[in-house]
Order: C-alpha cells, then sequence, then structure tokens
C-alpha cells in the first residue's frame, strides 16, 4: 500500500535520530526523540496527525527489530520494518561514497531506502503473547548455563590451583556431589575427610558409580605445597562460588520447568485445521524443550509463513556460493542467527541417535567424503524440508515409514 510518511529511525540508548520523508523524498522533518513513553508518545501522535488519522499510512524503517520503541510503534498502528545493519551500510554508500556516517545521515538512509527498495526489508509483526514468554525464557536459560559454565570453569581452576588430585572425582567440577563434598574438605563446613560424611554425600545425591572407600582413598592423597596464604585464598574463592553455583542451577532448572509449561500449555490448543504447531515440531526425533523453545524464540515468523529458505538462511545451514569467471566456491554461511544455527545443528546430532532414517541420511553423506558439520547441516536441510511439508499438510511425522537414505542425498545433491 501507498505510505503518506515514511519514518527513518537511527535508535540509541537514550535518545533516538528521526528523519521524517514523504513519498517523494523531500525532508519532511529531523528531530532527536528521547528514549521515554511520554515523548515517544508525542511523536507517534503527530506522526498519525501528519497521515490524516491513519496510523496504518506510515511506515517507519530501523534496524533493531525489537525493543520498547518498536514495540510502542506497533501498539499505534504504524507499520515498522527491520533492516540488517550491514544492508544499511550498502545503502549508505548511496549518499555518501567518502565513507561519511553520523546519526543523521542514518535516519535519511533508512527512510529513502524503505521509499526505494521496500522488498529489502523484512515487516516486523506482533508476537503471540505466548510466543513472547518463550522467546523470554528460552534466552534466559541459555545466560544462565553460560553463567554456569563460567563458574564451574572458576571452580575447577580453584580445585586444580590446591588439590588436582580431586578432580579424578570430578573432571569437569559440575556436578552438585562434588561441590558438597568440597564443602567438607575445603569449605566452611570442612570436618575432615569422614567416612560416614562421604557416605552420606554419596547417598543424598545417588552417586553409584564411586564408592566411599574410592572418595576417601583419594582425600588421603596429600594436597600441593603452597605459599603461605594461598590456601586460604583458595578456600575464600570457593566459599562464594559455590552458593552462585547452586543459585544458578537452580534458576536454570526453573527456567526450564517454566518454558516446558509454556509448550505443553500451547501444545494442547488445536484448531479445525489439525494439530498446533507445537505438536507438530514435538512428534520430530531429536526436538526437545530447549530446541523447541529456540526455534520459537527466534523463528517463529519464519515458521508461520512456512518459509523454508529463510529459514536455512537465517540458520546457517543454507550455504553461500561465490562464482566470478572461473572460480566456483561453495562455503559455510557465516552471516546468520547464532542461537538458531546451534539449535538446527543439535537437532541433526541428536536425530542421528534416536531415529534410523537420519542416521543412514547422515551415514551415505558420510560415505561421500563430507565432513561431520557438513552432513549435519545437510541432516538440518532434510529436516527443514520434511518440517515445512509437514506445518503446510498439518500432519505429524510418521516414525515408521520408509527412507531410501541414497536417494534423498542424490537428491539433495
Amino acid at each position: 500500500m501507498p505510505y503518506r510518511l515514511l519514518v527513518g529511525v537511527d535508535w540509541s540508548t537514550t535518545t533516538h535520530q528521526v528523519c521524517v520523508l514523504d513519498p517523494e523524498g523531500t525532508i519532511l522533518r529531523e528531530l532527536e526523540v528521547e528514549h521515554r513513553a511520554v515523548a515517544i508518545a508525542q511523536f507517534v501522535d503527530e506522526l498519525v496527525r501528519r497521515a490524516g488519522g491513519r496510523p496504518e499510512a506510515v511506515a517507519v524503517a530501523i534496524e533493531r527489530p525489537r525493543g520498547g520503541l518498536v514495540e510502542a510503534f506497533l501498539e499505534r498502528g504504524l507499520h515498522v520494518y527491520s533492516l540488517n545493519p550491514k544492508q544499511l551500510d550498502r545503502f549508505r554508500d548511496r549518499h555518501s561514497v567518502a565513507g561519511a556516517k553520523d546519526d543523521r545521515l542514518d535516519a535519511y538512509v533508512l527512510g529513502d531506502a524503505l521509499r526505494t527498495d521496500r522488498p529489502r526489508f523484512r515487516q516486523v509483526k506482533t508476537d503471540d503473547p505466548v510466543i513472547v514468554q518463550i522467546r523470554e525464557l528460552s534466552r534466559v536459560h541459555e545466560d544462565l548455563r553460560d553463567e554456569e559454565n563460567r563458574l564451574v570453569n572458576r571452580l575447577r581452576e580453584q580445585v586444580h590451583r590446591c588439590a588436582p588430585h580431586l578432580l579424578g572425582l570430578c573432571p569437569s567440577a559440575d556436578e552438585s556431589w562434588f561441590w558438597a563434598l568440597l564443602e567438607r574438605v575445603v569449605g566452611p563446613r570442612r570436618t575432615g575427610p569422614r567416612q560416614r560424611s562421604i557416605e552420606k554425600v554419596l547417598r543424598e545425591h545417588r552417586i553409584r558409580r564411586l564408592s566411599a572407600d574410592d572418595v576417601y582413598a583419594a582425600l588421603q592423597e596429600p594436597a600441593m605445597h603452597l605459599a603461605p596464604g594461598t590456601l586460604e585464598a583458595v578456600r575464600a574463592h570457593i566459599d562464594l562460588l559455590l552458593p552462585r553455583l547452586r543459585v544458578t542451577r537452580q534458576q536454570a532448572r526453573d527456567c526450564k520447568k517454566k518454558l516446558e509449561e509454556l509448550l505443553d500449555q500451547r501444545a494442547k490448543e488445536h484448531d479445525d485445521e489439525g494439530p498446533s504447531d507445537i505438536t507438530i515440531l514435538d512428534s520430530l526425533p531429536g526436538i526437545g524443550p530447549i530446541i523447541m523453545g529456540t526455534l520459537l524464540a527466534e523463528a517463529a515468523p519464519i515458521l508461520v509463513q512456512r518459509d523454508g529458505a529463510t529459514l536455512r538462511a537465517y540458520g546457517g545451514s543454507a550455504p553461500i556460493t561465490r562464482r566470478s569467471g572461473k572460480r566456483w566456491a561453495v562455503q559455510m554461511r557465516r552471516g546468520c542467527n547464532p542461537r538458531l544455527r546451534n539449535a538446527l545443528y543439535h537437532w541433526a546430532r541428536v536425530s542421528t541417535t534416536c531415529d534410523p532414517a537420519a542416521r543412514a541420511y547422515y551415514a551415505a553423506l558420510r560415505a561421500r567424503g563430507h565432513s561431520h558439520g557438513r552432513a549435519l547441516r545437510s541432516v538440518a536441510d532434510r529436516w527443514i524440508r520434511i518440517l515445512m511439508a509437514m506445518l503446510r499438510d498439518r500432519t505429524l511425522y510418521e516414525h515408521s515409514r520408509p527412507e531410501n537414505p541414497s536417494a534423498a542425498v542424490g537428491a539433495a545433491a
């Protein structure tokens, strides 16, 4: 539809630079808008007034597709389009080949590019409230797992510093029973390596691969000879790390539980056409709550549109072709969503262990000389094709359906 106003917004944390253009490209106004609810509301009121009271006649171009500013525009009925910063950099060369860059220029380039090259932009839509919650929980869970890994690495470093022989019991130092043992050996509750306390720790945490005698023998080995004060410093550091580790792990578990509850709640929703998208995703082998949450968090609009090509590109499984003259190379795609790439990778990896067809497809690719990573990307491509067909037809995955892996590999090639 034709827009009466085209608005370029170079967003910032405190003040947004704005450029308002008409359909002919004439600059109507340039201003700065503070990142405050009152200032944004006044600016939107002005835009709607200029558009004759029709918010749908205003198109806003912005780099960032999410945030309070974008949601304020969408709530008032304005059409919002997002553009990758790398594409904006290329559009900027139209107006300044010298490499000039400032906020005013970027705001103008966004608005003018939306006027001339709207197909290059992606229209931003308001997500379902449940999808918004799933996205937030999925990202928070990943942050908590990363934080736990950092804390575990620091704990292992301290243990290796004073008692490396203890790492023979738990090489990665990431198990809760090992943390409880450290508290009794070097922590504030340290009572010395007693047989009864060791048995209690193993029993409470249901550890059967080690006996109390094995743990007791490891604790009898002498510690490293350290400079005066070092052991006390290590104990103080471990005393601070252990509570944070427990809190972070518990928060990650609570976050995963809430995510599973939201997915179950959404999976129970059916319509007249058939099962919901979450039910269809859940029927596929290799997809658990974390992978499903990531797919919905990062690619919900793509799944709604049933756009397999965009999902392949956004997830990094589609390769990049570079062809010029006699040179022709096909390379791995680097520019993609890293969270979605990891989700597709682990989906493909797990599916090769639990689905015979995926396992045979992976084996056929490896037999042709493909590397492990390339073969898994091809497996992910296969799953995307299957998923798009299932979403279009509203059908669940049939595990018993046979497939010829050699024919599938030939078709993919």
